[in-house]
């Protein structure tokens, strides 16, 4: 049976659509984005972690940068905790949830557009700046230089930026049991075992190192890179696969002791790299 997640691809969708951005809403206007992170045991420990780490830097009337916003799970949470909350979305069928959800929420500010392109937004104006799907997409290397400028630009001087990735490893653990490893093979990795980015994957992954690297030149203070899930995607289809509400929480505690250890970080899926503007 073909296993299929939000990271793989239907080709005949996408044979026609001439851009990224075509054939990011192509993937987003077919997946349920909205109930992504509650569905799944995977999910549930990717937003729970991922908050934690929110959280240690942003709190009430925090001024708040979303990026790449989905339907909101995350801007829509933190402006009800009283955080201002500007979401830029580039999919519109997303943006039409987000909006829709944070109706009555004045301290939330939904906007089109692409992490390549923030003009609408000043310099220094965000406390905290998270980057949640846009590296996913990203292939050619001035939109992903651009992308991490963009982001930095509109962060205040000692503010934080969350930048999400996907490991390149946890890509094939997760997909290419099936099957189909040589598929898979060919699409992520050279004939000599270099990393391949190019937007026909739609969804594109990295080495930790390689990510981390992108950050050499910037204007930033690294503070770490953590994983948000762990190894429970390739995991999760198995018939006796099981975590009750009362595991999930151990599971949850065990896992932020855990999640920044680099011997860990290739298996699982989202990771975050976190620095701070100079």
């Amino acid at each position: 049976m073909k296993h299929t997640t939000a990271h793989s691809i239907d080709k005949e969708t996408i044979i026609n659509s001439p851009s990224r951005q075509e054939i990011i809403s192509s993937f987003y206007s077919q997946y349920e984005e909205d109930g992504r992170l509650d569905r799944t045991v995977h999910g549930r420990l990717e937003y729970a972690t991922t908050m934690h780490y929110i959280h240690r830097y942003a709190g009430k009337g925090s001024k708040i940068l979303e990026i790449g916003a989905g339907t909101g799970r995350y801007s829509i949470a933190l402006a009800k905790e009283g955080m201002d909350v500007t979401s830029v979305e580039l999919v519109e069928s997303n943006l039409e949830v987000l909006r829709a959800g944070s109706k009555g929420l004045p301290n939330i500010h939904p906007m089109h557009g692409d992490a390549t392109n923030l003009e609408a937004l000043a310099d220094n104006s965000f406390d905290v700046t998270l980057v949640f799907g846009p590296m996913y997409h990203l292939y050619e290397a001035k939109e992903i230089d651009k992308a991490i400028d963009e982001a930095i630009r509109v962060t205040k001087p000692g503010g934080i930026l969350l930048f999400a990735f996907i490991s390149v490893y946890a890509i094939m653990y997760s997909n290419y049991f099936y099957g189909n490893w040589s598929l898979g093979q060919n699409e992520n990795f050279t004939e000599d075992y270099k990393i391949r980015h190019f937007k026909e994957q739609l969804f594109t992954g990295y080495d930790i190192a390689e990510f981390e690297n992108l950050f050499l030149d910037k204007k930033v203070s690294p503070i770490t890179t953590t994983g948000v899930d762990g190894l429970i995607e390739p995991l999760e289809p198995r018939a006796d696969f099981d975590v009750s509400d009362e595991d999930f929480n151990k599971l949850f505690e065990w896992y932020l002791h855990f999640s920044e250890k680099r011997e860990l970080l290739g298996n699982t899926n989202h990771l975050l790299y976190i620095c701070k503007k100079d």
